[in-house]
């Protein structure tokens, strides 16, 4: 018996069940309801903004192919998680392989990552316009354009990789049901048998490191924008300037108060329930990606004036939108 017992703790797990949101098991088929039309809200809202950016060329701006960028990569990110958490739902596919998980592990984070990276493009890209407009077209040029998005890339593989290659050398000798409807970092290390602080001190880390960068380069940026709108003597100018600051950082505050909340109380919170660390994932993993469309389609005029007019609404001009004036650094909004 206790050889029997020896050799079950000596077994890796090679797959695993995502069970979703335990206390509500029993209710996993009206679960599928409300999270199918977050997907499928999330879908056409940024859908509709990625056809708008595409077709009107007054919108082939630095500006507003980041917020097209951020779109797709919106539509990336809900697409590695909410599909298979649907079929978990309605059909209990719910099965998934260790590598499997860990590519879905990979993609979660490598989305998140790409998304802080391309809000931190927009930062530079609203400085150089706001700050030296007159050099704005030299600066924000293709060329430098394709180097950003290049060395996102490079930064999401170099942060994530560390977390998922340490994830890939533990073994899960334990259960082999994730508590969670994705793979997430401590979902799935709450399966391993073994020591697992050099992943949670590298996942931290990188997170930490990630975390202050970011909001240091946006806090500089945003607040030189400022103090370079509120020397603007043209008042209209300078209210289109703010307006376009306060837009980036309604969505940045968005991003990473949800993010930063499920990462906080997942490691410092024992009583709150599994359940309610679910939630608060599904919120920072899904909201951002539904609601960051409906502010730039909201507050953003050329967006909302295209979208609009592809609806036939009167009093909305038919004719050619006039083009975004670069130089002026503020993009009409």
């Amino acid at each position: 018996m206790a050889e029997a017992a020896n050799h079950t703790s000596l077994i890796s797990h090679v797959e695993f069940t995502l069970l979703g949101f335990p206390g509500f098991y029993a209710f996993r088929r009206l679960l599928f309801i409300p999270f199918f039309l977050i997907y499928i809200i999330t879908l056409s809202t940024n859908g509709v903004l990625i056809h708008i950016v595409r077709t009107e060329s007054s919108l082939h701006s630095p500006m507003y192919i980041l917020i097209a960028a951020l779109s797709a990569i919106n539509i990336c990110g809900t697409s590695t998680v909410v599909p298979k958490m649907l079929l978990g739902f309605l059909m209990d596919f719910n099965r998934i392989s260790l590598v499997g998980c860990l590519v879905q592990m990979f993609f979660i984070y490598f989305i998140i990552m790409m998304d802080c990276n391309v809000l931190l493009m927009m930062a530079l890209d609203r400085y150089v316009a706001i700050c030296m407009p007159l050099h704005y077209t030299n600066i924000m040029n293709r060329r430098v354009m394709i180097t950003l998005v290049v060395a996102a890339v490079i930064r999401s593989v170099s942060f994530v990789s560390p977390v998922t290659y340490l994830a890939s050398k533990v073994r899960f000798c334990g259960s082999d049901t994730i508590r969670h409807f994705a793979c997430e970092h401590m979902a799935l290390l709450s399966l391993v048998c073994g020591n697992i602080s050099k992943n949670k001190i590298v996942g931290l880390s990188l997170r930490v490191t990630s975390i202050v960068f970011d909001l240091s380069f946006i806090s500089a940026s945003y607040g030189s924008i400022t103090r370079a709108a509120l020397k603007i003597s043209t008042g209209a100018v300078r209210h289109k300037s703010l307006h376009t600051c306060a837009t980036h950082l309604l969505v940045i505050m968005v991003v990473y108060f949800f993010s930063l909340s499920s990462s906080i109380v997942y490691r410092i919170s024992r009583s709150v329930s599994q359940d309610t660390h679910n939630l608060l994932s599904s919120i920072y993993l899904l909201f951002p990606a539904m609601v960051n469309p409906l502010i730039y389609g909201l507050r953003t005029k050329e967006i909302r004036t295209r979208f609009l007019k592809s609806l036939g609404r009167p009093g909305v001009a038919v004719g050619r939108m006039k083009p975004v004036t670069v130089s002026s650094g503020v993009g009409g909004l």
